[in-house]
């Protein structure tokens, strides 16, 4: 069963609940009160009376038939028993045998009306209860006023289930559609707000080295641009490989330390959400954490990611598989896509993507790069660099 119809029948049986304990409480004392039945009559009609309240009890828990009908049964021969009480019922028994009969028995339909069996089941009882009442006061009161507001309780309450089964899954929908919504506003913020900060970041970064080149380094000495063009390059690489600059002043921008040796597995993940972000699926597997020199480690990354930027561009897929292996002197990265592929031979050989930005990146530090691919069949590229 999902969410929706889940909802809807919690909501019924808590309906039912509170409305029949209402009702079963009302008639309790108009049954109590003095004249309404004699002793002995009320002291055999409370233990029916504690069992439908008991069963009316259990409705608001449990979906299963097993407590209404019994509840049904309880309530006919309490109506028998009022009926039946030597001299007959006063008007505060009648109340109460029509308070138990058209309004607490009732507002058990309200969980009959989901499907047909459960509906077959509500219009049973309803002959039941009717008919039962029917005929036991027809000798202290007309029949038709009797059976009119047994008809109208009945009714009522089979609107109020009607009405509750379809009123919630539409309300269920409202709500995922508001919530699709606020969603989709909610990225298109965050989405505008990175394209912002991108900005800020090349205006304060790379686009004002550039001025200053463009204008020959006017007032600024030689190792002064040679530091700031290396400040946007380590910038550049962070960006490139997922990370978030944090700044901290117009053209200061908070950059990790260098170390020898960074561990792989944290890094792979910043380059998972970035593809993420573009809207292709990273599966990783294999080895979580792996040691690798900070050159290698980029050089490794950068070219796994260039790699994922052809998944993205070319494959005509939305996901990726990346698997992480290692021995005592090698790290391998597998990337796997199940696109349309290509035929080896008629890749351009003047194209500078895949032959710089990967083989000649992985050659640098004495890697290598692999790669397999069959129209119709996806493609592999296999990536190796020294530990």
């Amino acid at each position: 069963m999902d969410l929706i119809a889940k909802e809807r029948d919690r909501l019924l049986q808590r309906t039912a609940r509170v409305a029949s304990l209402s009702f079963l409480t009302i008639s309790v004392i108009c049954l109590s009160l003095p004249g309404a039945v004699q002793t002995m009559t009320l002291l055999l009609s409370l233990p029916l009376y504690l069992i439908i309240g008991v069963m009316q009890l259990q409705v608001g828990n449990s979906r299963s038939l097993g407590w209404v009908i019994p509840a049904f049964v309880a309530g006919i021969l309490a109506i028998f028993l009022i009926a039946g009480t030597p001299g007959g019922p006063g008007q505060s028994g009648l109340s109460a045998a029509a308070q138990l009969g058209s309004a607490s028995l009732a507002c058990l339909g309200i969980v009959l009306t989901t499907t047909l069996t459960r509906r077959l089941v509500l219009l049973a009882s309803f002959v039941a209860v009717a008919g039962t009442s029917v005929l036991a006061l027809e000798p202290f009161q007309n029949p038709i006023p009797t059976l009119a507001l047994l008809t109208f309780g009945w009714l009522l309450a089979a609107l109020i289930g009607f009405w509750i089964s379809s009123g919630v899954p539409q309300a269920v929908r409202r709500i995922a559609s508001i919530g699709r919504a606020h969603r989709a506003e909610r990225q298109a913020s965050e989405t505008e707000a990175q394209r912002r900060q991108g900005a800020r970041l090349l205006h304060d970064t790379v686009l004002a080295t550039l001025t200053l080149l463009a204008h020959s380094g006017l007032g600024v000495s030689a190792d002064a641009m040679r530091q700031q063009a290396g400040d946007d390059a380590r910038l550049l690489r962070q960006l490139r490989l997922g990370a978030t600059p944090t700044p901290q002043a117009s053209g200061d921008y908070n950059l990790s330390t260098p170390v020898s040796e960074t561990v792989l597995g944290t890094t792979l993940e910043s380059v998972k959400q970035r593809f993420g972000r573009m809207g292709l699926e990273v599966s990783w597997h294999g080895t979580g954490q792996v040691l690798l020199p900070s050159d290698v480690l980029d050089a490794f990354l950068l070219a796994l990611a260039e790699c994922l930027e052809n998944v993205r561009r070319h494959s005509g897929v939305t996901d990726a598989h990346v698997t992480i292996t290692e021995d005592d002197t090698t790290v391998r990265a597998m990337i796997t896509d199940s696109g349309v592929g290509f035929v080896l031979d008629d890749v351009d050989s003047a194209s500078l993507g895949f032959k710089e930005s990967v083989v000649a990146r992985l050659k640098e530090v004495g890697g290598q790069a692999r790669l397999f691919s069959t129209p119709g069949s996806g493609t592999t590229v296999v990536l190796e660099v020294p530990r």
